[in-house]
């Protein structure tokens, strides 16, 4: 069994078990399964497969193979049951290492409240959101009065924006343009979630990125610039 095709697939599935447990243990289920009986599923199955292979090399007369295999999935076993025992160190590791490697990416603190990210290539912080439900990147823009967003933001974000009255004139990096004004039902970055969040979308062509602004920034409890981190902090529910 060792080294064949099989133990692979079987050890891809261990660990994409393992993936789920830590990532989504909050969740409560998975796939409707309670995450504690999902992960007595995987350690029980690994189990088994550990006693069947063992079984069948012994049962061919491969003494040797019969204990190594043995030895491996007990191992195998252990790693398991130690991965999911720290799941939630594992999830701060992987958070900080996406956090340090990944411009954009929103590094959660253990609170909850706290969101850190880093500068991209450019020295801009670019800030991973969503915008009722739609998936944006926005510049952290604190000379921005509102957030702003180009027309193709927004109707990704459900807006209509052949319905809205440009009224409102902004000053933009390509010189004096106008914007209509609207409000964003839910914008989020990681779990700093806003309802309501008074928002400007610019004429086609106004801007080239879409600004993360003061109408959302001022809802937060502190944010704060240090060397190459952006600290969001989120009020106290």
């Amino acid at each position: 069994m060792r080294g064949s095709p099989l133990l692979w697939i079987i050890l891809a599935l261990l660990t994409g078990a393992l993936l789920i447990l830590v990532l989504t243990h909050d969740a409560g289920t998975i796939a409707g399964v309670a995450t504690d009986d999902f992960a007595g599923i995987a350690i029980n199955g690994a189990l088994v497969i550990a006693l069947a292979g063992s079984t069948l090399a012994a049962f061919r007369g491969n003494m040797r193979g019969a204990f190594e295999s043995a030895l491996l999935w007990f191992v195998i076993i252990v790693l398991l049951m130690a991965g999911y025992s720290y799941r939630f160190e594992l999830r701060d590791v992987a958070n900080r290492m996406m956090g340090e490697a990944v411009p954009g990416f929103a590094r959660v603190d253990s609170s909850g409240r706290e969101v850190t990210l880093v500068r991209d290539g450019s020295g801009h912080f670019r800030v991973r959101a969503t915008i009722n439900g739609a998936e944006v990147t926005l510049l952290f823009d604190t000379g921005a009065s509102q957030v702003v967003l180009r027309p193709e933001t927004a109707r990704r974000a459900g807006i209509n924006v052949d319905q809205l009255t440009y009224d409102v004139n902004v000053s933009t990096a390509n010189g004096r343009a106008r914007a209509a004004a609207v409000q964003i039902d839910r914008m989020a970055i990681g779990p700093l979630e806003e309802r309501r969040v008074s928002a400007l979308v610019a004429q086609q062509g106004a801007l080239s990125v879409d600004l993360l602004g003061m109408s959302f920034l001022d809802r937060l409890s502190s944010f704060e610039v240090t060397g190459p981190r952006l600290i969001l902090r989120g009020p106290a529910r």
